[in-house]
């Protein structure tokens, strides 16, 4: 994707973000493949390094990491538009303004590795799932279930995020952006006001 220098996130930023939102799209390339196959995802950062996750057997991705491991995985936050008119300077035509969508998004480009042996596999469901019940089940009493998956480790290669927040523009765009924001109140719209940082604080102040 393209990544302007004042929409580019660090490392720590980008992995935070995705630590935030651990479900994505899965993509691999394989080889020779007219399209690659994208699988919509749960996942677990289990360190800076590491994804794990598990998917079904059927799942169509592994014939594509069996004939090439390297493998993307895209995570994409809530989004708000940008009406022009919120765009435009102060006393021009709103009309004149140019529109934009602000979002959040991180690649992580991976090296997959196949998980087949049970107890590996039983490692990444209890870690998924500690994660997401308070109190949940031993995988170990489900065998017909774990018969039914495979697991993945992925190991991040490469961080890529994005934040696009008109990171480029001054306080004073970003403050009355920030006011449109917090006065619409509409879906993705929290987000963009989280992320426009000093500025949303000082639009929403009385």
């Amino acid at each position: 994707m393209l990544i302007h220098p004042w929409d580019a996130g660090t490392e720590e930023s980008s992995l935070a973000f995705v630590k935030a939102h651990e479900f994505g799209h899965l993509i691999a390339a394989g080889r020779d493949r007219a399209v690659p196959v994208v699988v919509p995802t749960q996942f677990l950062l289990a360190d800076e390094c590491t994804i794990l996750l598990h998917l079904a057997r059927p799942n169509p991705i592994w014939a594509p990491i069996e004939e090439n491991p390297k493998v993307v995985m895209s995570v994409a936050g809530p989004w708000a538009y940008i009406p022009g008119g919120w765009r435009a300077e102060p006393g021009t035509d709103p009309r004149l303004g140019v529109p934009t969508t602000y979002y959040s998004s991180v690649q992580l480009v991976c090296h997959a590795e196949i998980v087949t042996e049970t107890g590996e596999k039983l490692d990444i469901l209890r870690r998924q799932l500690a994660g997401l019940e308070a109190d949940p089940g031993d995988p170990a009493a489900m065998p017909r279930l774990l018969s039914g998956i495979r697991g993945l480790r992925l190991a991040i290669e490469e961080v890529r995020g994005k934040f696009k927040y008109d990171g480029h523009k001054d306080d004073g765009h970003r403050e009355r952006v920030a006011g449109h924001l917090a006065t619409r109140n509409g879906p993705g719209d929290a987000s963009a006001l989280t992320h426009l940082g000093s500025a949303v604080t000082d639009a929403k102040s009385p």
